[in-house]
C-alpha cells in the first residue's frame, strides 16, 4: 500500500523529475534558460540598487554638465 500511495501521490520533486530531468536535452535546455533568466534578474536587481544608492551622483543628475557658462 505504501508503494501505491507513492506512485499516485507524486509530489513536487517527482513531478519536476518527470517533466525536466528525464531527458538530457530537456535538462540542458532548462539549465541554460534558467541561467539566462537568473543572470537577467540579478543584473536588473543590482542595477536598480546601484541607481538608488547613487542618486544625485550620476552623470544624468548634473543639470549643466557640458554647457558653457552664460556671459
Amino acid at each position: 500500500m505504501d508503494s501505491t500511495a507513492r506512485r499516485s501521490g507524486g509530489g513536487l520533486l517527482e513531478g519536476l523529475y518527470r517533466v525536466v530531468m528525464r531527458r538530457t536535452s530537456v535538462y540542458a535546455t532548462f539549465v541554460i534558460l534558467g541561467a539566462f533568466a537568473g543572470e537577467r534578474a540579478v543584473d536588473y536587481g543590482v542595477h536598480k540598487l546601484w541607481e538608488r544608492n547613487n542618486v544625485g551622483k550620476r552623470y544624468e543628475d548634473i543639470p549643466v554638465l557640458g554647457q558653457r557658462p552664460t556671459e
